[in-house]
């Protein structure tokens, strides 16, 4: 797999971005498309400060990360993905939304083009279905956050082409990721774990057993997690840990998976973590102060 390939990512929220990253640290063009110009502008700032933060860690020197700054192009017009080996789809767990984005890559990408889905709970099956050539989908899910994780869970829908598979698991590879693959089934790995934890952590608010910081502490010292699952929570953003149980309990109908009344109710109050800057902490800046 060379880095003269082009891979594109839908999608400029908190996935899209640290795909993006990963895809041109790694010495790839990438494209990263979303139909929101707001939502571009906020990406391109995270990925122009995360390179200049490496830099000041000592991982990047500044003539590396300024180039792969320079990689990753943004584009509102989905036709901008035409000319990508591979595109990458982080967009919202919605069954319609994914498999309609997969319809329009259809329209504009060439026949050997791989798409890949990041979904962490739906089907690859069931995504790929969207598409006139299923054949050519894959799952890709990335941990979050994509640029520090290595992980990526690779899955096979019923109709992915052995050779398409093998394509995007070099193109993982080359990206410096550490694949690992799974079958098509709910949660894959990490979120058949992952999402059930989480929201034990929830209920563990809810019932006041321990407040989020004593339990996130309890978490990293007795287990060894470098995040509690409240940290965890609001870096991830409760309105996707709603999406993700809503999407986990109705496939699997596992009651650990559906959601706490907690978790609806701090959506509903826009508490949704870092991102608004209240979750189960208050967030200015880099700073992080109890909730």
């Amino acid at each position: 797999m060379t880095q003269t390939a082009i891979i594109g990512v839908a999608g400029a929220g908190t996935m899209g971005v640290g795909i993006a990253i990963v895809a041109a640290r790694a010495g790839f063009a990438t494209i990263l498309f979303d139909q929101d110009r707001a939502a571009l502008d906020r990406a391109q700032k995270q990925i122009a400060g995360f390179f200049a933060k490496s830099v000041e860690k000592r991982k990047l020197d500044r003539p590396a990360a300024d180039a792969a700054l320079a990689r990753v192009t943004s584009a509102g017009d989905i036709a901008a993905l035409a000319p990508c080996a591979l595109v990458i789809e982080a967009v919202f767990e919605d069954l319609i939304v994914k498999r309609a984005l997969l319809a329009a890559l259809d329209r504009i990408c060439a026949p050997g083009a791989i798409f890949a889905s990041n979904t962490s709970t739906l089907s690859i099956t069931e995504i790929a279905a969207g598409s006139t050539r299923p054949e050519r989908v894959v799952g890709m899910h990335f941990c979050l956050p994509a640029q520090l994780m290595k992980l990526v869970e690779m899955s096979p829908g019923l109709n992915t082409d052995d050779d398409a598979f093998d394509q995007a698991w070099q193109f993982c590879l080359a990206m410096g990721q550490r694949p690992v693959k799974t079958r098509d089934t709910p949660g894959f790995i990490l979120n058949y774990f992952l999402v059930p934890f989480n929201n034990d952590a929830i209920r563990l608010v809810e019932a006041g057993v321990a407040e989020p910081a004593d339990i996130d502490r309890a978490i990293k010292t007795g287990l060894g997690y470098a995040m509690g699952p409240c940290e965890l929570l609001d870096l991830i953003g409760l309105d996707t840990q709603l999406r993700l149980c809503e999407a986990f309990y109705t496939v699997t109908r596992d009651a650990r998976a559906a959601a706490p009344p907690l978790l609806r109710r701090m959506v509903a109050a826009g508490r949704l973590g870092r991102k608004t800057g209240h979750g189960f902490f208050r967030y200015q800046g880099d700073a992080t102060f109890g909730g």
